[in-house]
């Protein structure tokens, strides 16, 4: 019971401190990471532009090392949505959203419950939500300990791969968010576009993107993010899976045939 109760006052008060972030509909105070040869679509056009929503964005116009380029319109990334307003709701309805998956622990859906667009289908796949207390309070600064354990924990290869597997089995635009739109989200982001052969720099690129939209300076992963968390996580799946194609393969459970329909449904 003990336990119980401070893995519930950890979850509280991330989610708390992490509402309590840059307020959305505010200006931009951070320039965007000099982009990569491989960015297609620029800063602002990639910004769904919602008011009520931080770091709302589109997950595509990336190009692959194959030549193809990430489609847009089909994956979107965000904060959570319970402050998006009935013009935001109406945005993502027209541009097809017909999946919200919910990366949050219950106690943070509980804080903040989502608003879903019309139409659209809400999955919960918590990520985090079985570590051990020590884990949940650090999503305060969301450091290197958050990062390795998206890799580690249980439940966050499950919930990780359910959405992978709704963006290949929706007839629509599928979106993602945490609270902040930046940690859980951020590294669910990085491992799609590194499945669909993107280069790290600019996976690394769209990762640091959420300083820009979140309006957060380069060494604040309270407000944004850091590299090293980043290569935190990258880290672990070399440890715990000899490399990244044995975590898509033994982590997350991915098969050939997945993998090669979440680029044809994604690459072109």
């Amino acid at each position: 019971m003990a336990r119980r109760v401070i893995r519930g006052a950890a979850a509280l008060a991330a989610a708390g401190v992490v509402a309590l972030g840059p307020a959305v509909g505010t200006a931009l105070a951070t320039d965007p990471p000099a982009a990569t040869a491989s960015v297609v679509v620029n800063t602002q056009d990639r910004s769904l532009s919602l008011q009520g929503v931080q770091n709302a964005r589109d997950i595509g116009g990336y190009r692959a090392a194959d030549g193809r380029t990430v489609r847009t319109g089909t994956v979107f990334r965000s904060g959570e949505l319970s402050k998006a307003t009935d013009a935001d709701l109406a945005a993502l309805t027209g541009r097809g959203v017909a999946v919200v998956a919910d990366l949050r622990t219950g106690y943070e859906r509980a804080f903040a419950p989502d608003r879903v667009p019309a139409g659209a289908t809400p999955r919960i796949d918590d990520v985090i939500g079985q570590a051990p207390p020590q884990v949940m309070a650090s999503t305060l600064i969301a450091g290197t300990d958050l990062y390795r354990a998206l890799v580690t924990e249980p439940g966050a290869n499950a919930g990780f791969a359910s959405i992978l597997h709704d963006i290949i089995d929706t007839d629509g635009a599928v979106l993602y968010h945490c609270t902040a739109g930046k940690d859980r989200t951020g590294w669910l982001s990085a491992v799609l576009l590194t499945a669909l052969g993107v280069d790290r720099e600019t996976v690394n690129y769209d990762f640091l993107l959420s300083n820009h939209y979140r309006g957060a300076g380069p060494n604040d992963p309270l407000n944004g993010v850091v590299q090293p968390a980043l290569d935190a996580a990258f880290d672990q799946v070399d440890r715990s899976y000899g490399g990244f194609d044995g975590y898509l393969r033994d982590g997350l459970r991915l098969t050939d045939a997945d993998i090669a329909a979440l680029r044809a449904k994604l690459l072109s």
